[in-house]
């Protein structure tokens, strides 16, 4: 556990209850701190991974915890921009429509890993990963804007990043089903 890419993804893990009391009844300042932490933790995402292939460091606890940390992120963002009313109208299926995906593709993936089964991550599903953190950096940042920075696009910019990655989510969350449905006959 102690490997540094392992701390990387655990200290990603604890950063979500931080980002979220940041972002609750946030003030502009809140949600410019929240950003900064979000931006802090994704950056971390990338890290820790490259350092555990860089230095041969990579674990089965780091594979384990890296897609869960990411996923825990991702869920609480999502749902604090919701609750803020950030995210909202038509927009709110594009969210659930992301959390839907994270919450079967970690189900499928423990299945098939019960079976001996590995799925790659494919390169869209790396793009998608890409569009959903641009989306929910720009949204947290939208909650700064709208509060004191009125002049900031983030909000138009964070729902156009955010229906690409639902897109992208329905894409590869199918390409996942089919390869997972094979091995479920």
């Amino acid at each position: 556990m102690s490997s540094l890419p392992n701390l990387l993804t655990l200290s990603r893990i604890l950063a979500v209850p931080l980002l979220v009391i940041l972002m609750w009844n946030a003030s502009w300042l809140g949600y410019l701190v929240a950003f900064v932490v979000f931006c802090i933790a994704g950056a971390t995402d990338y890290l820790d991974g490259y350092l555990a292939r860089a230095q041969g460091t990579v674990s089965k606890l780091g594979v384990f915890l890296d897609p869960i940390a990411d996923k825990i992120m991702v869920a609480g963002a999502i749902i604090m921009l919701v609750e803020n009313n950030i995210v909202r109208g038509w927009t709110v299926i594009a969210a659930i429509i992301i959390l839907i995906r994270e919450i079967t593709v970690s189900g499928l993936r423990e299945y098939l890993a019960g079976i001996q089964v590995s799925v790659p991550v494919s390169q869209l599903a790396k793009w998608k990963t890409a569009f959903q953190m641009i989306s929910i950096g720009a949204l947290i940042l939208a909650g700064a804007a709208e509060i004191r920075f009125t002049w900031l696009p983030a909000y138009e910019v964070g729902v156009a990043s955010l229906w690409a990655a639902a897109i992208l989510t329905l894409v590869t969350g199918y390409d996942y089903l089919r390869v997972g449905l094979k091995h479920m006959a």
